[in-house]
C-alpha cells in the first residue's frame, strides 16, 4: 500500500496539470469524433441508402445494425455506471467512493452517445420533432421506441441532478484554487449554496440513488430497452422474457469495465495509486467476473431452448449464430476473462492492474460483438419471409464503423475536457480515506491538513 496522502492537490491535479500527451489524446479523440461528423454528414447530404441499411439496401432486410447494436451498448453502459455509484451512496460500499463520480460521469458520458445514435439513424435530425417530440402524447401510449427515447431523458435528467449536487459541496470548498476562466460556470453550480445545505443535499442524492436502483430493472436497461425486442413474437431472436435480465447483465459488465479503464487511466495519469487502490481494482474484477458468469448463464438458457427440439425458425436462428465466427469470438471473450477472474481469486498472486484492464477490455469488445449480432440475426431471420426477395447479407459500412470509433472518441472527449473543469474526484472520498487510513487527527494537530473555506 502507499504511504502517500490523500490530499486536496489530489484532487485538483488533473485541473491544474496539462502534459503533452494530453494534448495528444485530445487530437485523437477529436479526429475520431471528426471522421465521424465527416460520414454522418455525407450520409445527411445521400441518405441512409449509404449505409446499406433499410428494406431498399443490400444486406438481406437489416435495417438497424451497428448503429441500434451500439446503442444498446453504450445505454447498457451508462445505466450501469449510475448503478455503481448509486450502491457505493446507497449501500454503503464506502470502498469504491473514489471511483463513485468517474462512474457518475461515465454515465453522463454513455447517454449522450447513445442519445446521438438516436439522432443519427432517424436519417433526419428533424424527425426528433416532427415525428417524436411533436406528436408525444400520441405515439407514447403505442411506441416502445418513443418509451426508450423517454426514459433516457428521465435517466439523463436524473443522474445530471445527482452528479450537480454532489459537486456543490466541492466546488464551494476548492473554488478560490480552481481556474478562474471557469467561474461563470463553477458560480451557476453553487448558486445559493450554504454550508447548511449539506446534510438536506446527502439525503436528496440517498433519495435520488435510490430512485435509480430501482428504476433500473423495472424501466431501465432491465424493462424499457428489452421491451423493444422482447415484444416481437415474428423476431425468434428477440421474443422472450429473457432479455431483461440479459440485457441488465450486459449492462453491469461493460459499465464495471468502462470503470476500471478510467480508473486505471486517471490513477496512471495523475498518480493516484494511493487513492485508486489496487484493492479498488480487486473488488471492481470480482464484480466483473460475477456478472460475467450471469450473462454466460443467461446466454446458456437461451442456447438449450434454441437448439433442443426448437420451433423451427427458433432452431435456424440460433444454428446461425452458433455457427458465427462473431457470436463465437464473443462468448470466448467473456469466458476467458471469467477463467482469469477465476484463477486470480485462487491465486492472487496472478491479479495486476494491467490484466484487470485487458480483461475490461475483453469484455467490452465480446459485449458489443454479441448486441450487434444479437440486432443483426433478430432481422434477417424473422418467423415469416418479409425480406426474402432482398438481396445480400449484412456487412457494416465504413460510416457505421466510424460510428462506432466516433463516439468512443466522443466520450473520450467529454473525459478529457470535463476533467479540466470539475473535480472528478470527490472530497468525500479523499476525508474517507484519511480517516480510514487514522491520519485525520494527524493533519489537524500538525496544521497540514488542507485549508476550508468560511
Amino acid at each position: 500500500m502507499s504511504t502517500k496522502s490523500p490530499s486536496e492537490a489530489d484532487v485538483l491535479r488533473p485541473i491544474r496539470q496539462t502534459s503533452t500527451v494530453y494534448y495528444v489524446l485530445v487530437a485523437i479523440a477529436g479526429l475520431a469524433f471528426g471522421l465521424f461528423l465527416l460520414g454522418w454528414g455525407y450520409q445527411l447530404t445521400e441518405g441512409m441508402v449509404v449505409t446499406g441499411l433499410g428494406d431498399w439496401g443490400t444486406g438481406g432486410g437489416v435495417t438497424w445494425g451497428i448503429y441500434i447494436g451500439a446503442f444498446i451498448w453504450w445505454v447498457g453502459i451508462a445505466h450501469g455506471g449510475i448503478i455503481l455509484s448509486a450502491a457505493v451512496r446507497l449501500l454503503g460500499m464506502d470502498r469504491y467512493m473514489p471511483v463513485a463520480r468517474l462512474a457518475e460521469l461515465l454515465t453522463i458520458g454513455a447517454l449522450s452517445a447513445a442519445a446521438f445514435y438516436i439522432v443519427v439513424h432517424l436519417g433526419r435530425p428533424d424527425r426528433m420533432v416532427t415525428s417524436i417530440a411533436g406528436h408525444y402524447h400520441i405515439t407514447v401510449h403505442a411506441s416502445p421506441l418513443v418509451w426508450d427515447v423517454t426514459v433516457i431523458t428521465a435517466y439523463f435528467v436524473l443522474t445530471a441532478t445527482y452528479l450537480a449536487l454532489t459537486l456543490r459541496y466541492d466546488i464551494s470548498r476548492l473554488q478560490s484554487d480552481l481556474p478562474d476562466r471557469f467561474n461563470p460556470i463553477y458560480n451557476m453550480l453553487t448558486i445559493g449554496y450554504t454550508e447548511r445545505e449539506d446534510e438536506v443535499v446527502q439525503r436528496m442524492v440517498w433519495w435520488i440513488a435510490l430512485a435509480i436502483i430501482i428504476m433500473a430493472p423495472l424501466l431501465l436497461h432491465g424493462g424499457v430497452i428489452p421491451w423493444l425486442f422482447a415484444v416481437l413474437p415474428t423476431l425468434p431472436r428477440w421474443f422472450g422474457g429473457v432479455q431483461g435480465p440479459q440485457f441488465l447483465t450486459i449492462a453491469l459488465t461493460s459499465a464495471i469495465s468502462g470503470v476500471i479503464l478510467l480508473a486505471s487511466a486517471f490513477r496512471r495519469a495523475y498518480d493516484w495509486d494511493h487513492i485508486i487502490t489496487d484493492d479498488i481494482f480487486r473488488g471492481l474484477t470480482l464484480w466483473l467476473g460475477f456478472f460475467s458468469l450471469l450473462f454466460l448463464w443467461l446466454q446458456l438458457q437461451q442456447i438449450l431452448t434454441g437448439t433442443f427440439a426448437p420451433p423451427t425458425d427458433l432452431g435456424h436462428v440460433w444454428a446461425a449464430s452458433l455457427g458465427s465466427p462473431i457470436y463465437l469470438t464473443s462468448m470466448t471473450l467473456v469466458s476467458l476473462t471469467l477463467a482469469y477472474i477465476f484463477a486470480q481469486t485462487i491465486r492472487p498472486a496472478l491479479f495486476t492492474r494491467r490484466r484487470a484492464a485487458i480483461a475490461a477490455v475483453a469484455i467490452l469488445l465480446g459485449t458489443i460483438l454479441e448486441k450487434v449480432l444479437f440486432v443483426v440475426e433478430g432481422l434477417e431471420y424473422p418467423a415469416f419471409e418479409i425480406y426474402a426477395a432482398t438481396p445480400g447479407h449484412y456487412i457494416p459500412s465504413l460510416i457505421e464503423f466510424a460510428s462506432l470509433t466516433g463516439t468512443i472518441g466522443m466520450v473520450s472527449l467529454f473525459f478529457l475536457l470535463v476533467a479540466k473543469v470539475i473535480p472528478v474526484l470527490e472530497l468525500h472520498a479523499i476525508d474517507h480515506l484519511r480517516l480510514e487510513r487514522g491520519e485525520d487527527d494527524e493533519h489537524r494537530e500538525s496544521g497540514t491538513g488542507p485549508p476550508t473555506r468560511d
